[in-house]
């Protein structure tokens, strides 16, 4: 059976990854520029994200292999399982001064955005696979809308890819790496949990998920955790950290009531996000993220456990934090992310080029069926933020979960 011959619309394609790596990065990359290549279509990978391109100014020459590379057949050969990505990434917010539609056609606003577009213009860039997380899709939609409100602009097709271990995309059920990261994640639990076994001890281990659970979830479910706390478990607007400790001890002192005197206990990073101003670390990304990894709600829950548990039961028990997150952004992909991370590459140059689209998230169903989701379907109008997706109360997933963690009351 033949392929569907594309429309013979665009020459040369770009790739750019934007926001912190993933598992299957490289999947994406090879799989897009092979399918191109198949059709003719030439690839340049912009390197280290927008970080190049937003401060282009016109008056130079981008230089290749210093901001760009060419992506042919020898450079995406044999990487699909590789780990790190190949055109490295880096956190440059082109759209960061934009904080209206209106600021779109505004000259002092939208500056790094047209800068961006002069370096299209300079490579004769006809097409632009993004892959990236939620900031990185919300400057996809500001690439793709920005060419109805300024003219002169050199039209380019934009096509996002969702990125995140985190899971927490609006618009596709898992994210390419998810698995991989989590796996990974669940094998430092195991090895937590033998530790805690012999020992005696406790451990409060923080993972990746700023404002979701998934990944503290899918994590604790494989690696067999004793209890898993997300940020969607904590209802009050306000984190009240004593008592999330108290309810540890609680659980802790069940366990030792039945003989076990062990367990792991996941907290996603998120959790952080819900603690008192004058607690919560100030440090800011780029997006203008509080840098949640710095915070260490693990610790601070260690720390106000063991207070807690000596002061209700008067025995002292080890409460040992511990982060798990970098390395499992780099994990070897496991093969299930391959083939998805590879289909949304395949999947976006299927959009641009037999589709026709533009402005669009590419995006998976049943089977690895290609969907298309538009971005007015992921932002909201209002706000210009993307959507998110948290793990619901009382959703088969959030049973999940509840069924296979410790029960005190069982």
């Amino acid at each position: 059976m033949s392929l569907k011959k594309p429309l013979p619309r665009i020459k040369h394609l770009a790739i750019l990854f934007s926001g912190g790596p993933a598992p299957a990065a490289n999947a994406v990359i090879s799989a897009a520029t092979t399918a191109c290549l198949r059709h003719g279509v030439n690839v340049t990978g912009f390197l280290r994200g927008y970080q190049y391109l937003e401060n282009y100014s016109g008056q130079q020459t981008l230089q290749k292999d210093t901001h760009y590379i060419d992506l042919n057949r020898d450079a995406v050969s044999g990487i699909r399982n590789s780990q790190g990505v190949l055109i490295h990434n880096a956190r440059a917010n082109p759209g960061s001064a934009i904080k209206s539609w209106s600021d779109l056609s505004d000259p002092d606003k939208n500056k790094k955005l047209i800068n961006i577009f002069r370096a299209f213009e300079n490579l004769e860039i006809d097409a632009l696979v993004s892959i990236g997380g939620d900031d990185t899709l919300k400057t996809a939609n500001y690439l793709y809308r920005i060419q109805h409100v300024v003219s002169g602009l050199r039209p380019v097709k934009i096509v996002h890819v969702p990125k995140t271990i985190d899971n927490d995309y609006h618009g596709i059920d898992w994210t390419f790496g998810f698995f991989s990261a989590a796996e990974y994640a669940a094998q430092s639990i195991r090895n937590l949990l033998a530790d805690s076994y012999s020992s005696g001890s406790y451990f409060i281990v923080e993972l990746m998920g700023r404002k979701a659970g998934w990944l503290t979830y899918a994590s604790g479910i494989i690696g067999e955790a004793t209890k898993m706390i997300s940020i969607e478990d904590i209802q009050d607007d306000m984190l009240d950290l004593d008592k999330l400790a108290t309810e540890i001890s609680r659980l802790v002192e069940a366990r030792q009531n039945s003989g076990m005197y062990y367990g792991v206990v996941c907290v996603a990073e998120g959790v952080a996000d819900k603690l008192p101003d004058d607690i919560k670390n100030k440090e800011i990304d780029s997006h203008g993220n509080v840098v949640l990894t710095s915070v260490g709600i693990g610790k601070m829950l260690s720390d106000k456990t063991a207070e807690i548990h000596r002061k209700r039961t008067g025995q002292k028990v080890k409460f040992i934090a511990q982060q798990i997150g970098y390395e499992t952004r780099s994990a070897r992909p496991s093969g299930y992310d391959v083939i998805m991370a590879s289909q949304l590459g395949v999947g976006a140059y299927r959009a641009i080029a037999e589709e026709d689209r533009s402005g669009v998230m590419v995006s998976i169903a049943e089977q690895m069926s290609l969907k298309y989701v538009p971005f007015d379907q992921l932002v909201d109008e209002q706000t210009g933020l993307t959507k998110l997706k948290f793990i619901e109360k009382d959703s088969d997933f959030w049973r999940l979960a509840r069924y296979l963690e410790y029960d005190p009351h069982a």
